[in-house]
């Protein structure tokens, strides 16, 4: 017998029930034969910049020679592709696991169609929990993190699945393309791609940074998180794994994924809010800049060019590695929606555009919450102060010197206020577009506005 293992957020052999799961269907009856298999998703691929596609390209290299070599990749429609491929080998299932993003749910109905129902078999997911499983006791879906992640923890998570045997008999069809290439980045953004390389930056961040990540973590000039982002995205390493290996005294790290669970599953009750306001008044009713200058200032700040040195060190971060530390993603997104007075969208497109681990439910609602526009209860209030948030988390200027050559010569926190020192802009740093407080005013009193209806 043949079954089709169609990976897509899931690029591993480890602990991957569906794959585990298109083993034993192909061994029903003797030594099947599976066939991996990766359908490049116009849709997403176009979507996607050029570091992410560059991450794509090298995962799916990585997972193509654990397969032996094996990898079958096609582009295309993925309904029209999987039905042929079916129909071409005989496979007698297609085994997936379940996808619960907007268009990842109608293209797996698309497909589930065109192969003839009982065909596509969806076994796990990304998430330790998958979402809609945690709800109220009357069965509504949680808005709010905190209850969300103590139903979370009381539900519970099963154990890594085991490793696939080790005699798995992979076909490849004749008919196949290669892989995608890449476009060619930076080798500052090349990180290592693939199960093997997620593992090892697991161990190494487990064995070295794990035991301080609550008091590191939010330092953008220390190494002080997982940087797992990318390798959870892609499915080379599960939720479940690492959680697994987390003890009592790792809460905080454990609530950090469970952050990327609760975003999952309010995008899978509301799939609107990929694009829209949970709350719709940020949308209808809230007074967003436009015009000529909204450009401009838009420009200026996803080009780094603020003239606050935390912001355009994030933004700059951003452009140069396709990853911007978390602490600083808040900064910058508070600084557009609340100093610049523009929507949230605005900026979660250009994080998507750029993010190697951009993830749409995460990235929607991280957005949202700097925003005041989702999940928190009342959170417009919350305007970072971007000088203030350099000066608490980069006390020594170091990640602003890293990013912003031009406040190099600044020394320790003086690099957080180039306008206060004699040869502040010598080297050429833009001046600040914006009065900061004057624009915390002006978004607090918009927001007044659209509260009194």
């Amino acid at each position: 017998m043949t079954s089709i293992m169609w990976f897509r957020r899931d690029l591993r052999l480890r602990d991957n029930p569906a794959l585990l799961a298109a083993i034993a269907a192909a061994r029903n009856d003797g030594d099947g034969q599976v066939i991996p298999t990766f359908i490049v998703d116009p849709v997403l691929w176009n979507a996607a910049g050029a570091v992410r596609r560059d991450y794509l390209a090298r995962a799916l290299g990585a997972l193509d020679r654990s397969v032996g070599g094996q990898l079958l990749v096609k582009a295309g429609d993925p309904a029209t592709i999987l039905a042929a491929l079916a129909r071409e080998n005989g496979a007698t299932s297609v085994h997936i696991a379940a996808d619960f993003g907007p268009h990842g749910r109608a293209r797996d109905e698309a497909v589930d169609a065109a192969l003839g129902r009982g065909v596509l078999v969806r076994t796990g997911s990304p998430y330790a929990v998958a979402p809609g499983r945690v709800t109220k006791g009357d069965g509504t879906p949680y808005r709010v993190y905190t209850p969300f992640y103590r139903a979370w923890l009381q539900h519970g998570w099963r154990a890594p699945a085991g490793d696939i045997p080790g005699d798995v008999h992979w076909l490849r069809p004749t008919d196949h393309e290669t892989l995608p290439e890449s476009p060619g980045i930076s080798p500052i953004a090349a990180m290592p791609a693939g199960e093997e390389a997620a593992w090892h930056r697991w161990d190494e961040f487990r064995a070295n940074g794990l035991a301080d990540y609550s008091l590191n973590r939010d330092r953008p000039d220390l190494a002080g998180t997982s940087a797992l982002g990318h390798h959870l995205k892609w499915g080379e390493i599960h939720p479940r794994s690492l959680l697994a290996e987390l003890g009592d005294k790792d809460e905080v790290y454990r609530k950090e994924l469970c952050w990327r669970e609760f975003y999952a599953d309010v995008l899978t009750q509301r799939p609107d809010t990929a694009r829209f306001s949970l709350d719709r008044r940020f949308d209808e009713a809230m007074r967003w800049s436009s015009g000529e200058q909204s450009d401009t200032s838009f420009a200026a700040w996803a080009e780094g060019r603020t003239g606050y040195p935390f912001v355009d060190a994030g933004m700059r971060q951003l452009r140069a590695e396709g990853w911007m530390h978390n602490r600083v993603r808040m900064v910058v997104a508070s600084f557009l929606v609340k100093d610049l007075h523009l929507p949230w969208q605005r900026g979660a497109r250009e994080f998507m555009l750029w993010l190697r681990d951009g993830d749409l439910a995460s990235n929607s609602h991280g957005w949202q919450w700097a925003a005041g526009s989702g999940t928190d209860a009342s959170p417009f209030y919350r305007v970072f102060n971007p000088v203030g948030q350099g000066l608490k988390f980069d006390p020594n200027g170091e990640y602003v010197r890293r990013y912003v050559p031009e406040l190099a010569h600044l020394v320790g926190k003086s690099a957080h206020e180039p306008w206060e020192a004699l040869d502040g802009y010598s080297h050429g740093y833009a001046r600040r577009i914006v009065d900061h407080k004057e624009e915390r005013e002006i978004a607090l009193a918009d927001y007044a506005a659209i509260k009194r209806g």
